[in-house]
């Protein structure tokens, strides 16, 4: 069951081209679509991937047991086509106000505006969810990528070498980077 401040989240945007997306949270319902959506994937962007998501078990793992508590997955789309995933992702305990954000879009989706798009509705989700930090790691070879994040207010914290191991062993550097969500005040 959605959380209360997400309930009835759906906001249209408007892409560079003029192209009408919806995004809303995923619901279990979305299957069908989601293996369409991760079909397409690359064997180069497989690699970057947590998870085989060309494996229908874990496309259906996540819609069958979708649990919002532990993460917020919003899906894009352009009519009926799932064209952006993009997803907080809740810690607990000491890190309980703490969100990651993960984010993969259709190849023919990519630079027009939509990841910077979802990732702003992320935002706008997580404040509505009282979160007070969000974080991202990004590759620190996807320069534009970090350059987005940058634009949205996210500051780079640390880089982490030898951090993300590909499927074939080899290694890759990464930059944690996070957006405080809350006004710091002093107190004097």
């Amino acid at each position: 069951m959605l959380p209360e401040q997400i309930k009835n989240f759906r906001e249209m945007i408007t892409l560079k081209d003029g192209t009408y997306v919806l995004l809303r949270p995923m619901l279990k319902e979305d299957e069908a679509r989601l293996m369409e959506f991760y079909s397409a994937v690359t064997d180069d962007d497989l690699r970057y991937l947590r998870h085989n998501v060309r494996e229908p078990a874990v496309i259906r793992e996540w819609c069958g047991h979708l649990d919002y508590e532990k993460a917020l997955p919003v899906l894009a789309f352009a009519k009926e086509r799932v064209v952006g995933s993009a997803s907080l992702h809740f810690y607990a305990g000491s890190k309980r106000h703490i969100a990651e954000v993960r984010l993969f879009l259709a190849r023919d989706y990519r630079k027009c505006g939509l990841g910077v798009k979802m990732v702003r509705a992320l935002i706008e989700l997580a404040r509505k969810q009282g979160l007070g930090i969000l974080m991202v790691e990004i590759i620190t070879d996807e320069t534009k990528m970090i350059k987005a994040f940058e634009s949205l207010g996210f500051k780079t914290r640390a880089a982490l070498d030898n951090y993300f191991m590909l499927p074939d062993g080899d290694l890759r550097d990464v930059v944690l980077m996070t957006l405080p969500l809350r006004l710091q005040t002093e107190v004097f």
